[in-house]
């Protein structure tokens, strides 16, 4: 399997376009995995415009299946003194399917200084349970490490749909910064599966990603995913998502709505 540095080396720009043509092993179900999608679109970015300040928030539309070979196009929609806004459009087999906002932002002295999003109390990694071992798992989840220490695996009829796991890259260099968060924060199912007694079909349809100012940002290493369900009904769910360094540092804050079927 081609881990995310890997993959990440092998786009290639072409005709104004940066193209990717992950494995198969990257897929989830007819399409590419969110979060590889996502990662490549901030790559393309990164690619096309050099000196951008830090990322600090993403909106992903997925609008279709991410199918074969992708072509991603960035374009810069605004650039101001400290801020710059960057489009990403990424085109597969199939057609269009991932549309990308990305906002990035130099850090600013101020006189404000605030955090409460404190990681909860779990096991470590190491009394945790495998959480990528049941059947009809799908198949990128071979590129990451997961340990379940809070919640219940999907198709297991919980009654609450939370998940607690460790994560981190099976990639033995992942690279740091934001893209390897990215690729990161979308490993886990959506915990309204749990709530199903058996699997049921899904789709990410939007996801945003709100990143908070770090010294650092390593690639390597486990973080603590969080992922609660908030609504899950008429065939769609809502779900709150946040990934916490090892050292209790708040990583990602995500929100996603996903399609149910079933």
């Amino acid at each position: 399997m081609a881990g995310l540095s890997e993959t990440i080396a092998a786009m290639a720009e072409r005709d104004g376009a940066y193209r990717a043509a992950p494995g198969a092993d990257w897929r989830q179900g007819q399409t590419l995995y969110g979060g590889l999608s996502a990662a490549l679109a901030v790559h393309a970015a990164d690619r096309a415009f050099p000196d951008l300040p830090p990322l600090r928030s993403a909106q992903f539309a997925f609008v279709g299946p991410a199918a074969g070979a992708l072509a991603y196009r960035p374009s810069m929609v605004r650039r101001g003194k400290s801020s710059a806004f960057v489009a990403v459009a990424a085109d597969g087999e199939a057609g269009p399917a991932t549309q990308a906002l990305l906002c990035y932002g130099r850090a600013r002295d101020s006189a404000c200084r605030y955090h409460d999003v404190p990681m909860p109390a779990v096991a470590r990694p190491d009394d945790g349970v495998p959480f990528f071992t049941r059947p009809g798992v799908p198949g990128f989840s071979g590129h990451f490490d997961a340990v379940l220490v809070d919640g219940h695996p999907p198709a297991s009829g919980a009654e609450r749909p939370l998940l607690r796991v460790w994560v981190r890259h099976h990639d033995a260099g992942p690279p740091d910064g934001a893209l390897a968060l990215i690729a990161l924060g979308d490993a886990l199912p959506p915990p309204a599966l749990s709530l199903f007694p058996a699997f049921v079909p899904i789709s990410t349809m939007t996801w945003s990603v709100e990143l908070p100012p770090n010294a650092a940002m390593p690639g390597a290493g486990w973080y603590l995913f969080e992922s609660r369900g908030e609504v899950a009904d008429y065939g769609y769910g809502i779900q709150d998502m946040k990934l916490w360094h090892a050292d209790g540092r708040l990583a990602l804050i995500g929100r996603q709505t996903v399609a149910l079927y079933g």
